[in-house]
């Protein structure tokens, strides 16, 4: 069974929700997930200012954990076209594994969300790319037989490079059911590819 971490960062709960459809699609094949959070670095009452999201029911991650399994799943929202801080200070800690290649051959996988349509969603996601491939990670996307990359009929995230959502301005607009589902549909995949390179 393919041990699988959904690792995230949400101010607002966009990406927190669409963490728990990777997880839902992961676990639909038979993989164990466990979905944590990387630490948040604003101030409370910045974060209280500003309508964050106060309560998060997922515990937060070690950096030292994520050689325990099989694939990582990240998600963060997209900060001026690239990571949120807090993720990219998460694996800032991340040299002791990195010196000793503990996540060499580990399945990557990325997820994220931006305010606007053109809000630097793929920027981003390549960016956590990068990132892994200097661990060793095997990387893997959404390849387009996830029939929601190319619909036409609304307005949608969603790329091969992975999962997004388009949060609105003022963080107004929910995930989509079409977002949602490639999010299940990305924790499918990675599951399967994850228990394949297992074999």
């Amino acid at each position: 069974m393919a041990r699988i971490l959904v690792l995230y960062y949400s101010m607002y709960g966009h990406i927190e929700t669409m963490a728990g459809a990777i997880a839902e699609g992961a676990r639909s094949v038979g993989a164990e997930v466990t979905v944590k959070r990387v630490a948040e670095l604003v101030p409370r009452e910045v974060l209280e200012a500003s309508g964050a999201k106060l309560n998060q029911p997922a515990p937060e991650a070690a950096p030292q954990e994520l050689d325990q399994y099989d694939a990582i799943i990240i998600g963060c929202p997209t900060r001026y076209g690239r990571m949120a801080a807090q993720m990219a200070q998460f694996w800032d800690q991340t040299g002791g594994l990195w010196a000793r290649g503990a996540l060499i051959g580990k399945v990557g996988s990325c997820f994220t969300s931006t305010a606007s349509q053109h809000g630097g969603q793929e920027t981003t996601l390549m960016a956590m790319h990068t990132m892994m491939l200097h661990q060793g990670m095997v990387l893997v996307g959404l390849p387009y037989s996830a029939a929601g990359l190319t619909t036409l009929d609304e307005i949608t995230g969603g790329s091969p490079y992975g999962a997004t959502t388009i949060a609105g301005g003022q963080g107004q607009r929910q995930p989509s059911a079409n977002e949602l589902e490639l999010a299940r549909f990305q924790g499918r995949h990675v599951a399967e590819i994850t228990a394949k390179l297992m074999r």
